[in-house]
């Protein structure tokens, strides 16, 4: 919910910034972001800013800098926004909650851009081999690139573990057919959404995408599971 902008107390106060501001400041780092964008994280209370008595939406630099987190969340480790959201409300709270997803051997920077590793770094970061990293790639479970993100990271530790028990990047193949299936579903799904055109649209396309992927994965692994828990009755 949105607040009304306080009268003056003889305090000075710091400097309110309209949309064009905010655009202005933040479109350096985020390209994509627009006025259709900041009113869609609004509208899904992930930022209140004050009204002037017009209704016109000022921005604080707290405001600001929330939004910059926002947008850092979704940009760089694709987070949705039930996750984002429940992510602010505890930070609202007080409290000092652990990075979504993170452990604290590999938590994200808040603030900071995704690292990026030479093909050399991500073979030591994750303790692997470079034999392991042209299968997985040959396999298409890690995209081919001069440079690796922490996704590729992730995904090499995991085949790194995996292949001590025998379990190489050849027996996942199916893995990316799955997705691209799992893709292709998710975008039937908010196609009527992304056919609106408007950026509002497009922007809640996205994040109705993300959440439902999130969706999908708890219904995966709950399969695997029960397929576990048949093998030890």
């Amino acid at each position: 919910m949105t607040t009304s902008l306080a009268r003056s107390t003889g305090v000075a106060a710091p400097a309110l910034l309209n949309i064009g501001q905010v655009l202005a400041k933040l479109k350096p780092e985020f390209p994509d972001l627009s006025p259709s964008k900041l009113r869609f994280l609004e509208e899904q209370r992930l930022v209140s800013p004050a009204r002037t008595e017009s209704g016109y939406r000022k921005f604080s630099p707290r405001d600001l800098e929330r939004l910059r987190l926002i947008l850092t969340m979704q940009r760089d480790h694709y987070l949705p926004l039930k996750v984002i959201r429940s992510y602010l409300a505890d930070l609202d709270a007080g409290k000092n909650p652990a990075w979504p997803g993170a452990t604290a051997q590999t938590g994200p920077s808040m603030l900071g851009s995704e690292r990026r590793y030479s093909r050399e770094e991500l073979v030591r970061e994750a303790n692997s081999t470079p034999t392991l990293l042209d299968e997985a790639v040959a396999a298409s479970l890690i995209p081919p690139a001069e440079t690796f993100g922490d996704d590729a990271l992730g995904v090499l530790k995991a085949l790194t573990e995996l292949r001590r028990v025998g379990i190489e990047p050849r027996h996942l193949r199916g893995f990316r057919a799955a997705a691209e299936r799992e893709a292709g579903l998710l975008e039937s799904a908010v196609l009527p959404v992304l056919k609106r055109r408007d950026g509002v649209s497009r922007a809640r396309g996205a994040e109705m995408a993300l959440e439902l992927a999130a969706q999908l994965d708890i219904v995966r692994g709950s399969l695997i599971r029960a397929s576990l828990d048949r093998l030890g009755a």
